[in-house]
């Protein structure tokens, strides 16, 4: 007889085990407590969308869309792309649902997974889940330091320390075009001493080539011209007035001029937030201003702002970190019965304890009672309750505290309310 095939988890996912969820609940319970305190609220979009979308939001000419994408024909003959990101599934409900029309900016949030055809490593994932923030309707630099502001408390809630937030602005339509043609000519003259990947970039889409992460085109980014120096002056001031807002809130900043993020859509102001000792790769989260992308996919002009955090890379540094993450809660109550009887009065007893909201699992496949309470410690019940063929005969039960090993005979009909004390 041929053995069946042994599946595992596709390459560059992984599966989130109960060891780990706490660490999971903390995190997510952290973004929905602040994204509340700021006055955001949350929004669910599809794992899937067009791809038009995506490529043109994101842009052509991108790693993302070039290299990472899910794209695929449906049975209608639709090319659909699994969600890369999450800013543009968000901008194309608030064009679709008319958010528009409320007060602006309209702020939402979300957690998400996002697919991205990657080479896994160390927090980077194929499948990976994003926090992501969004405040659309406002061109006030107030609301980047906003923004900033949230996801700087976010890791502070965490507990993670030693943070650093590094600032940049890219400019917009108007003075931007002057800045790509002063890289492009700086670049012109090492062109042979460029990658493969950036001797593309210098065609199609220049600004990248001061995101290369490889290591022989460090020095050239580094002495490239700066941004900064070519902003027009609606950018500068908006820069300005970011830088003292930020100065408000006590939030320390470095000015990167590298750091342009992996998206065409940002104008004017970007970052990033990273941990100590932090390598190329190891960006806790990061956004920006986006504020011809609702115009380009066919909404009314609404500048806006966001960020995404990377869940699976947060909770690598809470580990790295050793932070410690609250427990969740335990089981309550595990119920142990001997003889048929006692198993018919265990199903009536867990139906009654669970409608009175007590957690509690029942033993299965006769075990002694012995090993029922073994099981029952690891799977650290609180309390174990013993039925045998006495105890149903006189409508009692053994409780027994699993963590003093003290026990008591109790009345049946008592249970629900000792167990809730």
């Amino acid at each position: 007889m041929t053995r069946a095939k042994s599946y595992q988890a596709p390459r560059g996912t992984v599966d989130i085990l109960p060891e780990e969820q706490p660490y999971w609940r903390y995190v997510e319970q952290a973004a929905a407590a602040v994204s509340r305190r700021y006055g955001y609220r949350r929004i669910d979009t599809p794992a899937f969308e067009e791809t038009g979308l995506f490529t043109r939001s994101v842009g052509e000419g991108t790693d993302i869309v070039d290299k990472e994408m899910y794209t695929f024909d449906d049975k209608g003959g639709k090319s659909l792309t699994l969600r890369p990101e999450g800013t543009a599934s968000v901008c194309r409900a608030y064009i679709q649902h008319g958010m528009a029309n409320l007060v602006q900016p309209v702020r939402l949030y979300y957690l998400a997974s996002i697919f991205r055809y990657e080479r896994p490593q160390a927090g980077r994932f194929r499948e990976h889940h994003q926090f992501g923030c969004e405040a659309i309707g406002d061109a006030d630099p107030a609301l980047d330091a906003e923004v900033i502001d949230l996801a700087w408390r976010f890791y502070h809630d965490l507990g993670l320390r030693g943070l650093a937030l590094h600032l940049n602005s890219i400019g917009c339509r108007q003075c931007r075009p002057a800045y790509l043609e002063a890289l492009k000519a700086y670049y012109k003259k090492h062109v042979n001493e460029l990658c493969p990947d950036c001797r593309v970039r210098l065609v199609s889409n220049p600004l990248r080539l001061l995101d290369c992460k490889q290591p022989s085109c460090q020095p050239l980014a580094d002495a490239a011209p700066t941004g900064i120096g070519y902003l027009c002056e609606p950018c500068a001031g908006h820069f300005a007035a970011l830088e003292r807002h930020l100065g408000l809130l006590n939030i320390p900043y470095a000015t990167n001029h590298r750091m342009v993020r992996g998206f065409d859509y940002y104008t004017r102001t970007v970052f990033e937030i990273l941990p100590p000792d932090a390598g190329g790769q190891a960006s806790l989260g990061g956004g920006g201003r986006y504020d011809d992308l609702i115009e380009a996919l066919g909404g009314k002009p609404a500048p806006a702002i966001g960020f995404a955090a990377g869940i699976e890379r947060i909770i690598l540094n809470l580990k790295k970190a050793e932070v410690g993450v609250p427990a969740l809660p335990a089981l309550q109550v595990f119920i142990a019965c001997l003889g048929e009887a006692a198993r018919d009065e265990a199903v009536r007893l867990a139906a009654r304890l669970r409608q009175s909201g007590t957690g509690v699992v029942t033993a299965t496949g006769g075990k002694s009672l012995k090993a029922q309470l073994r099981q029952a410690n690891s799977l650290g019940a609180r309390f174990a309750v013993i039925l045998g063929e006495d105890e149903v005969r006189a409508g009692t039960a053994t409780l027994r505290d699993m963590a003093g090993a003290s026990q008591k005979t109790v009345p049946l009909d008592e249970l629900p309310r000792r167990l809730a004390d």
